[in-house]
């Protein structure tokens, strides 16, 4: 029998599962896993969600109420930071290997056997494909339904193509709450390292300075890309720069990888829907290392004073 209901959809994944598998073997990869995920399962329940079904690693439950669904996605980045050393690798106990992504609507859905069906399922599984490392994206028709004080910790992103729809969809992000103040270190009252103003992206013959307030800003094929690259190696979305904790920060939104060549260093950094951040000068390989003469890439300059000669 099909019902119709208007609820929240939350769909979350673990991003890193895949290595681990490789570099741990597969009986400690999959006990970390669904340690993982049943951890996630707990706090769903803990905030009244239901628990539609894991997907491997990852899950997608329904909230009634938008808000719960947005405590649950704080609960859930939370609890899974806080799985002890001892529960990851011993041989590299300070690192949490394993990220998580969420993505977040709201809207009518059809019930079916248990499964939840619709445009509003699509739109907020498709959202994980754009999250960064530790994010939550949710839709502006959810967003619009919170309390005045649970919107303003949302940072609109603009539209985003998602995959397999026509339409873009507004998006917004939570905005993480540990991220560190630039200007508070471990040993009191002492200079703070400059704080970066502005961003200057090259490609082609062209150069554009972006100042912080101008963030986020998207690189891609797509008309919505405030840095637009045709190449068919280049996603419509490719990757996003943000600012946030006083740097800018890069994140991967492709399919075929961003990667990031700094001027002082002979390594590239490749990033599979991860996050950099951008410091000094360098260039940015879109869909192919910069070291590929043929690469679409876009040269970047971090600036820490924007003067009127610099655009």
């Amino acid at each position: 029998m099909e019902r119709t209901h208007v609820r929240c959809v939350l769909f979350a994944d673990l991003r890193g599962s895949t290595g681990l598998y490789e570099t741990l073997g597969n009986a400690f990869a999959t006990q970390l896993v669904s340690r993982a995920v049943s951890v996630l399962g707990k706090v769903i329940s803990s905030r009244g969600g239901v628990l539609v079904k894991t997907l491997g690693d990852g899950l997608m439950a329904t909230f009634t109420e938008p808000a719960t669904a947005l405590q649950a996605a704080v609960d859930m980045h939370a609890a899974l930071s806080q799985i002890g050393p001892e529960e990851w690798v011993e041989a590299k106990p300070q690192r949490r290997l394993l990220k998580l992504q969420i993505g977040l609507a709201f809207g009518e859905m059809v019930e079916m056997a248990g499964d939840f069906f619709g445009d509003c399922v699509n739109i907020a599984a498709r959202l994980l494909e754009h999250c960064g490392d530790d994010e939550t994206l949710a839709t502006s028709t959810l967003v619009e339904t919170l309390a005045a004080h649970d919107r303003l910790r949302f940072r609109r992103l603009d539209l985003l193509q998602l995959r397999g729809r026509v339409e873009p969809v507004e998006v917004h992000m939570l905005e993480r709450q540990d991220a560190p103040d630039p200007a508070a270190t471990t040993f009191g009252n002492v200079l703070a390292a400059p704080v970066p103003s502005a961003l200057r992206l090259s490609w082609l013959d062209a150069a554009t300075v972006f100042t912080t307030s101008e963030m986020p800003l998207v690189l891609g094929r797509g008309e919505q890309a405030q840095c637009c690259v045709d190449d068919n190696r280049v996603s419509r979305s490719h990757a996003r720069i943000d600012w946030h904790g006083g740097a800018f920060q890069l994140v991967d939104l492709s399919s075929n990888g961003t990667h990031v060549k700094f001027a002082a260093d002979n390594e590239v950094v490749t990033l599979r829907r991860g996050t950099c951040t951008l410091h000094g000068s360098g260039v940015l390989g879109l869909g192919a290392s910069p070291i590929d003469p043929s690469a679409p890439c876009v040269g970047f300059d971090v600036i820490h004073r924007v003067d009127n000669d610099i655009r």
